[in-house]
């Protein structure tokens, strides 16, 4: 089989365990979504390294909520140093600031994205978002989460202490195609399974506030006509409550 294909497959494989397996964590984050958002509370997203990149999956974007708040740490993202972002990501007691700084409260959601979910800065958050008595979802593997230890001093991972775990099904180490002649695998599978794990959560989410006679705001493509009005307009209500819009 030619490699493009077997990754093609083996996403498709674990896309399957997502819909059949990880069904009913699923079926429990949008429920804790969609009171979230008929509550009027906030939908906060944190992830690490290229995790960052699912906390932005869900920001602004057409047919995305309004109601979506990234933490977006330029010290824990790859932009400014990628290498570094790794360093950072281990030290323990950098998740009180950006609590702080978020405005992160009771009742509010945080989905913490992690694929290994060992290092300090996500232990800590997660322990600090369950003090404060926020709704904890942890997006992660647990395959690899197992095979290794927790580098946190509580000894904990994050699957251990959120109150919902979505599984990505990954392998250890993310990367799953081997080809002969190269040592080690390549291509990883967390970033397409993570989206798709987050937006499927998000429509069942409104499907439930729909039901429950509640509609969540939501943006429009900017690039298809009227949506610039209809995105102006939320912006313009939204932007001194909602950071990064």
């Amino acid at each position: 089989m030619k490699k493009y294909l077997e990754y093609i497959e083996t996403a498709k494989s674990i896309i399957e365990k997502i819909s059949t397996e990880g069904a009913p964590s699923i079926e429990k984050a949008a429920e804790v979504f969609a009171d979230t958002l008929i509550n009027g509370k906030k939908v906060f997203l944190f992830g690490t390294g290229h995790s960052h990149m699912l906390s932005e999956e869900l920001f602004y974007r057409a047919g995305g909520l309004v109601n979506i708040q990234p933490i977006l740490v330029e010290p824990l993202m790859l932009h400014i140093s990628a290498s570094e972002s790794t360093n950072a990501e281990r030290v323990e007691g950098y998740a009180e600031k950006i609590f702080a700084d978020y405005g992160m409260a009771e009742g509010d959601t945080v989905v913490i994205i992690s694929n290994s979910g060992r290092n300090g800065v996500i232990v800590d958050m997660a322990l600090l978002c369950k003090e404060k008595k926020l709704n904890v979802i942890a997006l992660t593997n647990l395959e690899h989460t197992y095979a290794g230890a927790s580098r946190h001093k509580s000894g904990k991972r994050l699957c251990e202490i959120a109150d919902i775990v979505l599984d990505n099904f990954g392998c250890v180490g993310d990367a799953c195609v081997e080809v002969d002649g190269i040592e080690g695998k390549i291509c990883p599978t967390s970033t397409v399974t993570g989206a798709l794990i987050l937006n499927a959560i998000v429509a069942q989410a409104v499907d439930i506030c729909a039901k429950r006679g509640f509609s969540p705001e939501h943006f429009a493509s900017s690039n298809v006509d009227g949506g610039d009005e209809i995105n102006n307009a939320l912006i313009n209500k939204y932007k001194k409550e909602i950071r990064h819009l």
